[in-house]
């Protein structure tokens, strides 16, 4: 991670974003605060940054289609809702779109600093920004083209089929809950989305058949493991 993570924050109340603000930057971040969806996007593109804080309620453009510019634009960077609704159906739109988390309003800044520590670690640790293509066994997965490839044969896959693999290869050998994919994948953690998932997993296996050196395990109850050999 650089000295200075840079942190886009979407945020038109002027009192509360000028204390957040202040706060994060005397916690070591760079801050670019934008007063509006349109502002924000405009940001974005200019820029580089290491995370998003976005307000959901915004002028001119609200933060659901801020959250869907920046995820086109860039599938891994986290994207924090920031909202004064607990609304169901707002959280879930918000992970369908592809946010990472929601913080609720009024929140402390302890929170949202925790928050930020912990997203962007887990950006760093997994290392995915940079590994667009990922290797397991025979296979490699080009995960920006959606292929897969083995030898000199590709296979192309959905969107859903890439993200999942990838999320397991980049915690091999070790176990991925069936919560964290239901959440970070199909945006909501219930039984038919599960079944779902289910068929997916599946799909994965006969996918990754030819090499017998890896092996897709069902940890009953609580997720799955994409175990490699030595």
């Amino acid at each position: 991670m650089s000295n200075q993570p840079h942190i886009l924050y979407v945020e038109d109340d002027e009192v509360l974003s000028f204390v957040t603000k202040d706060n994060l930057e005397l916690n070591g971040y760079k801050v670019t605060h934008a007063k509006d969806g349109k502002e924000a996007i405009q940001s974005f593109k200019k820029d580089l940054f290491d995370l998003c804080l976005v307000d959901v309620m915004l002028p001119e453009v609200d933060g659901f289609e801020v959250a869907q510019t920046i995820r086109s634009r860039h599938s891994e960077i986290p994207i924090l809702f920031l909202t004064a609704k607990s609304l169901k159906e707002d959280k879930i739109k918000g992970l369908k779109i592809g946010a990472d988390d929601y913080i609720t309003k009024p929140f402390s800044i302890e929170e949202l600093l925790l928050k930020i520590k912990i997203f962007l670690k887990r950006k760093y640790i997994t290392g995915s920004e940079e590994l667009p293509i990922l290797k397991i066994g025979k296979y490699t997965l080009d995960h920006e083209n959606l292929r897969l490839v083995l030898d000199e044969e590709s296979r192309q896959m959905t969107k859903k089929e890439a993200d999942l693999l990838k999320m397991l290869i980049i915690s091999k050998n070790k176990i991925v809950e069936r919560s964290a994919i239901l959440e970070r994948i199909w945006g909501e953690n219930d039984y038919f989305m599960g079944r779902s998932m289910d068929v997916f997993i599946s799909r994965l296996r006969k996918y990754l058949k030819e090499d017998a050196t890896i092996k897709i395990e069902n940890i009953h109850g609580v997720g799955f493991r994409l175990n490699e050999a030595d």
